[in-house]
């Protein structure tokens, strides 16, 4: 890869870790409701990608499930979760992501997997266990099964996007619109005080939802699918690991995260699993999306 490959690949590790400790800030320092939140960038992206919106895709209506678990779903659920679990738990417990789309993969497309993959996926799982058995941040919480929830349906997504005949570009507007349909009558239902917020810190929070939707969402995703396209995937998604170890350090250094012997070690433990899927070949499922299986 070149050095500009590189360093495009740095920007987007960075601003995909940097996404999950400017959510929880947006979330916990400025209070604005999960779902809201969730919305409030959909329909950002939307606005930005809608003349990428026609013609109309075939299959709509399951670009349109699809685009949502991918999207406003998995993401309203990490935020949820991030209420009360720190970014560098959440962090480790994304990683959960990888296997899940494997063991999907399995069910849905008839994957087979062989004993390194198999080994992979057991230590991913036996990894973020470890991590959220312990104590403090890290202890089993609402918030990090609500983490591990947003993981599952990103996973659940990404599996079903490989029978879509659109580009991942398309596919982040339409996933942006399905997110506003859904997300704007359960956050008017469920959540209050959105506008106070807004009001309350309306330029703090326009800065957190300008850098996950217009920096996070279309830039760094739509560089990190050009580079995709310009060199093998082996070489590329390796280099997302990256991100969750960003995350670590970040929530440490910005928000203040507890960095325990347990996090440190089940992180590890997890990554290392992640790595064995990721750099193992796949005869049925692409791996571009294993690791940035969300947009």
């Amino acid at each position: 890869m070149s050095f500009r490959a590189l360093l495009i690949m740095a920007f987007c590790n960075i601003a995909w870790a940097l996404n999950v400790v400017v959510s929880k800030l947006a979330i916990t320092d400025f209070s604005a409701p999960p779902l809201f939140y969730a919305l409030v960038r959909s329909i950002i992206v939307a606005a930005v990608l809608i003349p990428l919106l026609r013609p109309l895709p075939a299959k709509l209506w399951q670009v349109l499930v699809i685009g949502l678990a991918i999207s406003g779903g998995s993401f309203a659920l990490l935020f949820m979760g991030l209420e009360p679990a720190s970014p560098s738990a959440a962090g480790v417990v994304s990683l959960s992501g990888a296997p899940m789309t494997v063991l999907f993969a399995i069910l849905f497309l008839g994957e087979k997997v062989r004993w390194r993959r198999g080994l992979g996926i057991g230590l991913a799982f036996g990894g973020v266990l470890f991590a959220m058995a312990g104590e403090n941040q890290m202890q089993t919480s609402t918030g990090l099964l609500l983490v591990f929830l947003s993981a599952m349906v990103g996973a659940l997504g990404t599996v079903f996007v490989k029978r879509l005949d659109l580009s991942s570009i398309r596919l982040q507007g339409w996933a942006a619109v399905a997110s506003v349909a859904v997300l704007l009558p359960l956050s008017l239902t469920l959540e209050s005080g959105q506008f106070a917020a807004l009001a309350a810190s309306p330029w703090e929070l326009a800065a957190c939802l300008v850098f996950a939707s217009l920096v996070v969402s279309i830039g760094a995703h739509t560089a990190y699918f050009r580079l995709l396209g310009e060199y093998d995937a082996n070489l590329v998604v390796p280099l997302t690991l990256f991100t969750p170890i960003l995350t670590i350090v970040f929530g440490a250094w910005l928000t203040g995260d507890a960095i325990g012997e347990r996090l440190v070690i089940g992180g590890a433990i997890a990554l290392a699993g992640v790595a064995i899927i990721v750099l193992r070949p796949s005869a049925t499922f692409t791996r571009r999306f294993l690791v940035r299986p969300r947009f």
